[in-house]
């Protein structure tokens, strides 16, 4: 061994595993994702990379087009935040289904706060990634556990009836406006209906039917089937998946060739500003009417409302990730740091914020797509119709993509899970139904915020009254009640727990058999009102704690010192019963 400061070779290889483990340079190479995936990329997997971006990038131009006008912003807005979402997640990003970019729920909640100004939502994109992005840092994904699926569920079909409803307008060219709820936007249009326009509405609902004819459209395909059929089988399938972007180019088309002729019979979305955006930090302060709103009066107009719009960036991205990834683990801590990256650094770019899309994913999806690069090739495809094709989108008519939302709404929907809920769970069935009646008539954020409330409130009923199952047996001659405690006794029933052993120890009970064998958990004043009560009851009444903890022996026996002769164990209580001392009942 060398004692003058000189280390020996083992010594010097411990040191640099310890070094290497508080460096984390394992844990870095995981915060990267790429430098995982690129060293290993394949010609292959490059030219799937590249099928599935370019058929991505197909459907997002449009639906970006769409999102925008659903949150009141430029069209060209909802194409900047389809690039560089999708740039920043091909180097952060872990899993090679997810496509980031505007969602409809999220354009749904900014549209509010855009009504005072567009700078409301690059800030919102900043704000919301700082939010995600901590929740990433300190691994506080474990909170979303606490959102159920009926919450989740009656959230996002709030969200698609009013997304759909607020597009009523543009799908029969009905003028007014859409209003920010469900409610609104019905009465709005009912009542603006004789504006109706014929020709918006006949296109609409070709579109509409149009969308859904070739969404179930499959050639089949079978052992016996000509090589020509089966390749024109597998082409098909390519031209379903860009069917929105296919009834975009041919309505854009018919405008076109209506507008040459000197008849524009559509409101078409007009002129977008393309090239790149104008770069910069996000606003922290901006000018509504004549007056100047800081960044603590821009925070204040966000309100504790604004917090629902990183919470359900979250919500969406991680539950796509999950669903697309079968059996494999999702690291949600790096999902939610990529995304909050995506956010933070996309608003420098005039981002609105972005998260997950459940059509877009599945597209990538069944694209084959290899590794996160995909996002990547769709930002370029993105990038390039901004720039050098914007004068084209001028024909695209508005109801043409009205309908093309509106057939999206159709598919996250969850009408179906009223009849389960409604067999096998009627609690949860009204969670469901409160936040989709809340979410629908007074706004999503507080349809969510009341469905979480009432799914908090009962759970904590529930903690309040536990279940504690009872069975009355004989032994000898001796009347006896076995009660069986379950799961965890917080203090929020340590008056309940007592009240049911009252209660279940009738007159005619000589033995009552507490068994704790199912418990994990026993808090201080559960254990005190127990030992209150049994020894109240004892002047009528034995009483045996059967498969007890020691922990919890420990926990009785420091409450009330000598109580341990009541606790007993092993696999049969009868022969404890028959070694007790009957008490003559009065």
């Amino acid at each position: 061994m060398k004692m003058n400061g000189e280390l020996g070779e083992p010594s010097r290889g411990r040191l640099r595993k310890t070094a290497a483990k508080f460096c984390g340079l394992g844990s870095w190479k995981r915060r990267l994702p790429i430098t995982i995936w690129l060293p290993r990329y394949t010609f292959e997997s490059l030219f799937r990379d590249l099928i599935a971006g370019i058929t991505v990038g197909l459907t997002s131009i449009p639906q970006g087009i769409a999102y925008a006008m659903i949150a009141g912003l430029p069209p060209q807005i909802g194409l900047y935040s389809s690039i560089f979402p999708g740039i920043v997640y091909s180097l952060f990003g872990s899993c090679k289904d997810i496509t980031l970019g505007p969602t409809a729920i999220l354009s749904a909640l900014v549209a509010k706060y855009v009504a005072y100004s567009d700078d409301f939502a690059y800030l919102a994109s900043f704000l919301s990634g700082c939010i995600v992005l901590l929740f990433g840092i300190l691994q506080l994904g474990f909170i979303l556990d606490f959102i159920s699926k009926p919450v989740i569920a009656g959230f996002t079909t709030a969200a698609a009836l009013q997304i759909g409803a607020s597009q009523l307008r543009s799908l029969f060219g009905v003028s007014g406006s859409s209003g920010n709820t469900f409610v609104k936007a019905i009465i709005n249009f009912f009542r603006n209906i004789t504006t109706i326009q014929l020709n918006d509405s006949l296109l609409g609902v070709v579109t509409i039917i149009s969308l859904m004819l070739l969404k179930y459209a499959t050639i089949p395909v079978g052992p016996d089937s000509s090589s020509c059929r089966v390749r024109f089988a597998k082409l098909w399938v390519y031209v379903l998946r860009a069917r929105n972007a296919l009834v975009v180019f041919v309505g854009s088309i018919l405008a076109y060739i209506l507008y040459v002729q000197g008849w524009t019979p559509f409101a078409l979305t007009g002129k977008i500003n393309g090239g790149l955006p104008r770069f910069g930090p996000p606003p922290f302060s901006t000018v509504v009417g004549n007056r100047t709103l800081n960044f603590t009066d821009m925070l204040a107009v966000f309100g504790a409302e604004g917090l629902v719009m990183p919470l359900v960036t979250i919500l969406e991205s991680v539950a796509i990730a999950k669903a697309f990834a079968g059996s494999k683990p999702v690291d949600g801590t790096q999902e939610m740091i990529a995304l909050g990256a995506c956010n933070i650094l996309s608003c420098f770019g005039q981002s609105m914020p972005t998260t997950g899309s459940f059509t877009r994913t599945a597209i990538n999806h069944a694209c084959g797509v290899i590794t996160p690069a995909g996002s990547l090739f769709k930002a370029c495809l993105v990038l390039l119709a901004v720039t050098l094709l914007t004068d084209a989108f001028f024909f695209i008519p508005k109801t043409v993509l009205a309908g093309i939302i509106i057939v999206a709404m159709t598919s996250i929907t969850e009408f179906g899970l009223v009849t389960k809920l409604w067999r096998n769970s009627k609690l949860e069935l009204a969670v469901y139904s409160l936040t989709v009646l809340v979410g629908a008539g007074v706004g999503l954020e507080y349809g969510i915020l009341c469905g979480a409330g009432l799914d908090v409130a009962r759970t904590l009923a529930h903690a309040a009254r536990p279940d504690l199952h009872h069975q009355l047996f004989k032994v000898g001659n001796q009347d006896c009640i076995i009660l069986t405690l379950l799961g965890t006794l917080t203090y929020s029933c340590c008056e309940h727990v007592p009240r049911q052993l009252r209660r279940r120890a009738g007159e005619h009970v000589h033995v009552a058999v507490l068994d704790a064998r199912h418990v994990q958990r026993l808090d201080y004043g559960v254990a005190e009102n127990l030992i209150s009560t049994i020894l109240d009851l004892e002047q009528n009444h034995r009483f045996l704690l059967w498969n007890f903890k020691e922990s919890h022996k420990q926990l009785f026996e420091d409450i009330h010192p000598g109580f341990s002769g009541r606790f007993v164990s092993g696999p049969s209580i009868d022969q404890h019963i028959l070694g007790l001392e009957p008490i003559p009942m009065r």
